[in-house]
């Protein structure tokens, strides 16, 4: 059996590249756009501290350890998006902490066209990488925190991957939340 080498982007993907990288950029909004052969189509990365949101066929991914990335879903309204935090609470402003990079998400898809009491949530990550026993490590602390998050939103979690010991490389689709 032939193997087929996955295609390059044509002219109209580096187009659509280039009018993703230029688009204004709110803080925290994730920025990082190329071609991601493996899924052939444009993809965005998103950083600890970051957020990305669309309406558009788009591959967000991310790498997690015992951060949590939350993807959210509007199915009605066809946006989708996820975020990549690193530490529980409110303690700062930014991304890097859970409840604001919650509400930096929320709000994007709002702005989206996204009801919020339509979302619906895929959470993952908070492994256990580095072992100890520690008690509530910061993977068992972003867990908790995210999950209690959406329960206070009555956002329900229709999908969740987290814990254990193993790192997770995450790829989600916004506009139909695979």
């Amino acid at each position: 059996m032939a193997e087929v080498a996955p295609r390059g982007p044509d002219s109209g993907t580096r187009e659509r590249l280039d009018a993703l990288r230029a688009r204004p950029r709110r803080p925290g909004e994730a920025s990082f756009f190329w071609y991601e052969a493996e899924f052939r189509r444009e993809a965005v990365k998103v950083l600890p501290g970051e957020y990305a949101a669309h309406a558009e066929d788009v591959l967000i991914m991310t790498v997690l350890g015992s951060c949590i990335a939350c993807c959210l879903h509007d199915p009605g309204a066809r946006v989708g998006g996820m975020n990549h935090f690193m530490l529980p609470g409110d303690r700062g402003a930014g991304g890097r902490y859970g409840a604001f990079a919650m509400g930096a998400l929320i709000d994007a898809l709002v702005r989206l066209g996204a009801r919020p009491e339509a979302l619906q949530a895929k959470v993952f990550g908070g492994a256990r990488l580095l072992g100890g026993t520690d008690g509530a490590g910061v993977g068992e602390r972003n867990t908790r925190f995210v999950l209690d998050y959406l329960g206070r939103a009555r956002i329900p979690v229709v999908s969740q991957d987290v814990l254990d010991v193993v790192a997770r490389k995450l790829a989600f689709l916004p506009v139909n939340g695979r």
